[in-house]
């Protein structure tokens, strides 16, 4: 199998796309990447390292770097960071090289899954519900502006989720394919 394009996963933390993303590449034939592990591999450091060395600022620089690289890429299931698609330039990239799917899913149901989650630096606030709010007013307008596919988030066991998310996807590689970007999976005719 060829792809000329890329699948790119945007939303906000706790929307599934790493755990959904990784489930479901494998079963596309698509690589699967995670901007957030990559660029924690790349410097040796968890995240919230670089958020505290950095800044948001410094971190983002990072990110803005890093997909502007794996963009380049074929074949990729892409697990964008929250925050990626705040930078117009990042969104350009998205835009020019892939399929976007945006995991849309409520502030609470962010709350829940995040629940136990120590290691993202946006969420080390003391009131995490209005911090989620916060940030879903800011980017939910651009996720919806950037999607191709608007895909619920719902809180269905992880694997009838991947399930949902796999068709999701397969025919958004068929619809590419028909747009003569040669972007079919095996088992979408």
């Amino acid at each position: 199998m060829r792809v000329q394009k890329n699948i790119f996963l945007i939303g906000p933390m706790g929307s599934g796309k790493t755990s959904l993303g990784r489930r479901v590449a494998p079963r596309l034939g698509l690589e699967f990447i995670d901007l957030d592990e990559e660029l924690e591999r790349r410097c040796g450091v968890e995240v919230a390292v670089i958020f505290e060395i950095e800044g948001e600022a410094g971190f983002r620089a990072r990110e803005s770097e890093l997909l502007a690289e794996i963009a380049r890429r074929r074949g990729c299931l892409i697990a964008t960071g929250g925050g990626s698609v705040l930078s117009e330039r990042n969104r350009e990239v998205i835009r020019a090289n892939g399929a976007v799917v945006w995991l849309r899913t409520s502030v609470a149901q962010q709350i829940r899954r995040l629940e136990r989650d120590q290691r993202r630096p946006l969420l080390a606030a003391p009131d995490r519900e209005q911090r989620l709010n916060r940030m879903a007013d800011q980017r939910n307008p651009i996720y919806h502006e950037l999607a191709d596919v608007i895909f619920e988030s719902r809180n269905l066991p992880l694997y009838r989720m991947a399930e949902a998310l796999e068709q999701t996807l397969r025919s958004v590689m068929t619809e590419h394919a028909e747009a003569g970007e040669d972007a079919q999976c095996p088992g979408s005719s």
